[in-house]
């Protein structure tokens, strides 16, 4: 299959199931919504070495928010439901709360369980907190020195998917940065779905486990290194190919991360210098989704 003239590989890309936390962060600005979002979601990469996944789902308009200020959507994941709550009641403490006039909203849509984030976090106020109604929310109001802090009760989590992925190889390294730059700009547009990686970039695509480190967990995917092309024996690297980036996508379902692999693949493909679009699956061993690219199309 081509798109575009660039080969799409008859291959897959192997998800797993996580679970995912997805919240809304108003502000007074979109500036300051924007410093709470980053913040919040920094060091959330990868399961492998981060305690949490964690992107930018979105920016939603004052004109759709509960409290009428503008706001970015956040992920979180982890697939560990208890690990998850932790991590949301120190990422909103700590990332959110401590920024200039933030409030934290639940955004996830039927979500399969409610965690008590904003119950918890009541307790900072100590005692002079509040619970109002927002728009039918219950919501707890926590004095600080520049105001109030505003956190729902509970924020829903529920089964999602993580881990999809595809790669991008091109003639050259720059090649490759505008086409994986296009296809995040892209996949932005996919409501429930992140790219977690620094930029929705990933330059450091990597295999389970090691070959000759036995203590590792993951490692450098060798036969997908440019500078390895003449030194590691199965290398799948095309000769006229010198740039590889890959794209990682988790989603809170597997319909949303097939949306964002598609809708950055074909934004990719239109980038001048791209060979082929793969993707990383490790033979049906490390996730239950095999997304086929193909079928994407």
């Amino acid at each position: 299959m081509e798109i575009n003239g660039v080969e799409i590989e008859d291959n897959f890309a192997e998800a797993f199931g996580i679970q995912v936390s997805r919240i809304l962060i108003t502000a007074a600005t979109k500036k300051l919504a924007l410093v709470a979002a980053t913040e919040a979601t920094g060091y959330g990469t990868s399961v492998i070495g981060c305690p949490a996944e964690a992107g930018i789902d979105g920016y939603v308009p004052p004109q759709d928010t509960p409290d009428g200020r503008p706001g970015y959507i956040i992920m979180i994941c982890n697939m560990n439901k208890g690990k998850l709550d932790h991590e949301l009641l120190e990422r909103v403490g700590m990332c959110i709360l401590t920024a200039a006039t933030t409030a934290v909203f639940d955004w996830m849509d039927e979500p399969d369980e409610k965690l008590k984030t904003g119950q918890k976090l009541k307790f900072f106020g100590d005692g002079y907190e509040q619970t109002l109604d927002v728009e039918g929310r219950k919501i707890h109001s926590i004095p600080l020195m520049s105001g109030d802090f505003l956190v729902e009760a509970e924020l829903g989590i529920k089964a999602g998917v993580a881990g999809g992925n595809f790669f991008i190889l091109a003639e050259n390294q720059p090649a490759g940065l505008l086409a994986a730059d296009a296809a995040v700009d892209a996949i932005e547009a996919i409501p429930g779905a992140i790219t977690p990686f620094p930029g929705g970039i990933v330059a450091s695509g990597s295999k389970v486990g090691s070959n000759k480190y036995k203590f590792l967990g993951a490692s450098t995917n060798e036969k997908m290194c440019v500078t390895l092309k003449d030194e590691v024996e199965g290398c799948e690297i095309p000769e006229n190919v010198n740039g590889v980036y890959e794209i990682v996508i988790d989603g809170v379902n597997e319909e949303a991360v097939k949306a964002a692999m598609k809708a950055g693949i074909e934004a990719a493909v239109k980038i001048s210098g791209i060979i082929q679009i793969s993707a990383g699956n490790f033979g049906g061993n490390l996730g239950k989704y095999q997304i086929k690219l193909h079928e994407l199309f």
